[in-house]
């Protein structure tokens, strides 16, 4: 029967100590559900001596079911010279209601004169007092080892005396911190190795990723001996991050065989990650290995022949155990391979030897080398695809559109677009103002378009990104526009280039809605009662 490993995840803690996060309450209560449902052990919710929005999780958190996860209050040892029982914060940690306290104390002898100011004896008593008043509380207790590995290689008599007085106290865990993420794969293995031939306590690892090697020095604690791994979705904490969950779980149970989460659960993994970098604001690297989006991604178009034929050629795992996805891009490095397995992903009548193929191969990248990069804009290429194999009905047809932009005497800057479009026939003329050209010119192609297709109000712009192609050309340079759009159920890129950053949004506006009627929705055009109902009009 595989080893179990719990995983302790401190997202809601050490994770919002990174720059950039900030959650709200209600934040840190949307991403304990889902820590919850992927089957985390334990959920670290923050620290209730330190601010008002940790105390008030913990109040909402006790009215709350958790299926797999016990909540976790974080602290630290009493106060140098006083008594566990009199100190605020440890008080604080049992008023909290959590299951679980974890505290850190001192294992570095020189944080300990340095930081601290007290005596090595002071330090071993402050860590024994604290570890058994809150055992006498009824709570389970982890105990951090602060700084252990660089405390160790220092003087490594003192860091044994420190958790060994963790264990006399009761403590159920220890964990070993590599506080400042400096420490080797190899240092970690010598000393959670020794560790664990001097203490009986069950022993976790707290990594972090200051050298790259949070996910590799978590592994090899484990491989060590250690059965509880600390760690954050994504990544997430202070400096360069605490060591990623999102890799060291499937790195555990697919590679090393450990009994780590169920793979029913393990198989939302990629949805988690994406969930929680949603919640945080933060972007997440398409590169992130197993959950990000180009983790299973392929290019060239000798690496798609091969997977054709068999995926673990170019994938060390399968993608769908983690809940993604394989993806081919298409770009200029693309051959025939490339368009077949996108073709049949969209359910084309495809033919690798028909003249289409090597026509659209063709015309990909010559747009590629005009500054298209498809792999980023799957919408606007399966438009290209499907105008190419199936043909497409023409939504709508441009016969102009103006800009006006204006600024007031009160310092104020109006947008205004003027837009005239042919539907069905009948040319429509419509006119809306924005808080910038670009949004000034959706809101008029909308209005033009709602009266044929009402639910086009359903979908939203997202995101906005614009990129210079040719720098050496400063504002007379052509650019790529990429935006994202959403229906509030899923999201989809497209992109349009020119050396006019307005006809280049032009291009990517026009396939983001395009999208939505002909390849997403499949929207039929509104009838005429249909438009006497919603009050619609012609212009």
């Amino acid at each position: 029967m595989p080893t179990s490993v719990k995983i302790f995840d401190t997202t809601l803690r050490d994770g919002t100590q990174g720059e950039g996060i900030s959650l709200s309450v209600e934040d840190k209560i949307k991403i304990a559900r889902k820590l919850d449902e992927l089957g985390v052990h334990y959920i670290e919710g923050g620290w209730p001596g330190s601010n008002s929005k940790d105390i008030e999780f913990f109040e909402r958190a006790r009215t709350m079911t958790f299926t797999n996860a016990k909540i976790t209050a974080f602290g630290s040892t009493r106060r140098k010279d006083s008594l566990a029982s009199d100190d605020i914060n440890l008080n604080r940690l049992v008023e909290s209601g959590a299951q679980v306290a974890t505290i850190f104390g001192k294992s570095w002898d020189f944080h300990v004169t340095t930081a601290i100011q007290t005596t090595l004896e002071e330090n071993l008593n402050m860590i024994y007092d604290s570890v058994l008043f809150l055992k006498s509380s009824g709570m389970e207790v982890i105990y951090d080892a602060e700084h252990f590995f660089d405390g160790y290689k220092n003087n490594p008599e003192y860091a044994l005396q420190t958790i060994k007085k963790a264990q006399d106290a009761g403590a159920d865990w220890i964990t070993l911190c590599d506080t400042n993420g400096g420490s080797l794969p190899n240092e970690i293995t010598a000393i959670v190795t020794t560790v664990t031939q001097h203490v009986s306590t069950p022993v976790g690892i707290h990594a972090h990723n200051d050298c790259e090697l949070g996910v590799a020095n978590s592994l090899a604690a484990v491989q060590a001996g250690a059965r509880q791994v600390q760690g954050t979705i994504n990544g997430y904490g202070e400096r360069c991050g605490n060591a990623n969950l999102s890799s060291i779980i499937p790195n555990l149970q697919l590679k090393l065989d450990y009994d780590v989460i169920s793979y029913d659960q393990l198989k939302s993994l990629t949805s988690v990650s994406r969930y929680i970098s949603e919640i945080a604001n933060m972007h997440m690297p398409v590169n992130q290995p197993y959950v990000g989006n180009a983790a299973f991604a392929h290019k060239g178009g000798i690496h798609v022949s091969a997977i054709l034929k068999d995926a673990s050629t170019y994938e060390h795992t399968k993608p769908e155990y983690v809940g993604n996805k394989q993806r081919v891009l298409v770009s200029e490095l693309a051959g025939q391979s490339n368009v077949l397995v996108k073709a049949q992903e969209l359910n084309l009548d495809f033919n690798k030897e028909h003249q289409k193929t090597k026509e659209i191969i063709e015309k990909i990248k010559d747009m590629e080398h005009q500054g298209y990069q498809f792999e980023g804009a799957d919408a606007t290429l399966e438009l290209l695809l499907r105008e190419a194999f199936e043909g497409l009905e023409e939504i709508f047809t441009l016969e102009s559109f103006k800009m006006l932009v204006e600024k007031t005497a009160n310092h104020s800057v109006v947008s205004e677009a003027i837009v005239k479009v042919k539907v069905h026939g009948e040319t429509i003329y419509t006119a809306a103002e924005g808080n910038g050209p670009v949004n000034a010119l959706d809101n008029a192609l909308r209005k033009a378009l709602i009266q044929y297709y009402p639910d086009i109000k359903n979908v939203h712009l997202s995101d906005y990104k614009v990129r210079v192609l040719d720098e050496k050309d400063a504002t007379a340079g052509k650019v790529r526009v990429l935006m994202e759009s959403t229906d509030f159920n899923t999201t989809w890129n497209t992109l349009g280039v020119s050396s006019n950053i307005i006809e280049a949004s032009w291009y990517a506006l026009v396939d983001s809605l395009r999208y939505a009627l002909i390849s997403r929705q499949r929207v039929e055009p509104a009838n005429k009662e249909q438009q006497e109902r919603l009050g619609l009009v012609n212009h």
